[in-house]
């Protein structure tokens, strides 16, 4: 009996049933794996597939991306989530289109020194785009290695994920390289799953160690359970005499870093008396919206839209850089968050 083999078992079934047809397959470069490697953190095929044809067709390479303004950048991203991924992306597409006149950097080590691509996106980009050989351990390969090996442990340990990435480059060939590479992640995503794996199609099912112990659903080892806060904020809905909304650019790290909100506080009264000492203006209440609620990763948000309007029409904003009055249509071209988007369509 022949000797089993990790990477051409997964070779074979690429052959057959591998995904060949996503939209980063074609006409494949590294500026278009890199932006479907950084969109797919955290983030399902089938909800990536629309954003990143938008965001190519907009910018379909990296100096259109580089040059593009900050604001355009977020809206394509609005609603993925995760934005420090699309400044990120700027941001290094502005160092390449500088400094590299326009190519990425073909080595590991330059690679990884760029905003927001870690060891496994520059794996990817190396593989799938540079005919390299680099390994990758995304969560699709983490689950993969996890049950072959019965490897126990969250995966975000550092001596797990050290274990990991051994194997990761151990199991990786020096041939075709780039499909095994794409065989891999769509292992985990197709077959592999979270849930309800489909072992009995899984060409790695021989010699899967979760599978022999009847233990697949145990890996990877869940990360450990912690209570996360709740937060309550009063975000308000304020228009002026033209049917404008009042809009606030957030600060450009932390949550929604860099990102057109709305005023928010968590005392309804402080928020009123900051925006009518702000922009000289009286407020005349509406009504209370419906309360939005929205999990971050670290606590969860309810959010009470207030929805008001000016009794005059107000001042000149004092601080175009960070507000500014807009109509819908304008909204719809800035950055925003996917619960503020939410809050101009509940009643």
């Amino acid at each position: 009996m022949a000797k089993f083999s990790f990477s051409q078992a997964l070779l074979d079934w690429f052959d057959q049933h591998g995904r060949k047809d996503l939209p980063w397959q074609n006409n494949i470069s590294p500026y278009r794996v890199w932006v479907s490697e950084i969109m797919l953190q955290q983030t399902q095929v089938n909800s990536v597939i629309p954003y990143f044809e938008r965001f190519i067709q907009a910018f379909p390479n990296i100096d259109k991306l580089a040059l593009a303004e900050a604001d355009r950048v977020l809206s394509l991203w609005a609603g993925l989530g995760y934005y420090a991924r699309a400044r990120n992306l700027h941001k290094t597409a502005q160092i390449i289109h500088a400094e590299y006149e326009g190519q990425f950097p073909q080595s590991l080590e330059e690679l990884t020194s760029l905003p927001g691509i870690g060891r496994s996106t520059a794996g990817a980009i190396i593989s799938i785009s540079m005919q390299g050989c680099a390994a990758i351990l995304d969560g699709n390969v983490k689950r993969v290695l996890t049950r072959f090996l019965a490897i126990d442990g969250w995966p975000g340990k550092s001596s797990v994920q050290k274990e990991l990435w051994h194997y990761a480059e151990r199991f990786t060939p020096t041939k075709r390289v780039a499909d095994y590479t794409q065989a891999i992640m769509d292992l985990g995503a197709t077959l592999c799953t979270r849930s309800k794996p489909n072992c009995h199609l899984c060409p790695l099912s021989p010699e899967c160690k979760a599978l022999k112990s009847g233990q697949q659903d145990q890996f990877p080892t869940s990360k450990p359970k912690k209570d996360i806060p709740t937060r309550n904020a009063f975000f308000l809905i304020l228009q002026d005499q033209r049917g404008k909304v009042l809009m606030e650019k957030r600060p450009p790290n932390g949550i929604w870093g860099g990102l057109w909100s709305l005023p928010e506080h968590e005392v309804e009264e402080t928020l009123l008396q900051c925006i009518e000492q702000q922009h000289h203006c009286s407020l005349k209440l509406v009504k209370p919206g419906k309360k939005l609620h929205h999990t971050f990763s670290h606590f969860r948000l309810i959010i009470q839209p207030i929805h008001a309007t000016t009794v005059t029409q107000p001042n000149h904003i004092l601080e175009p850089d960070r507000w500014g009055w807009f109509n819908h249509e304008e909204i719809k071209e800035k950055g925003v968050p996917a619960p503020v988007s939410k809050l101009f369509n509940s009643p």
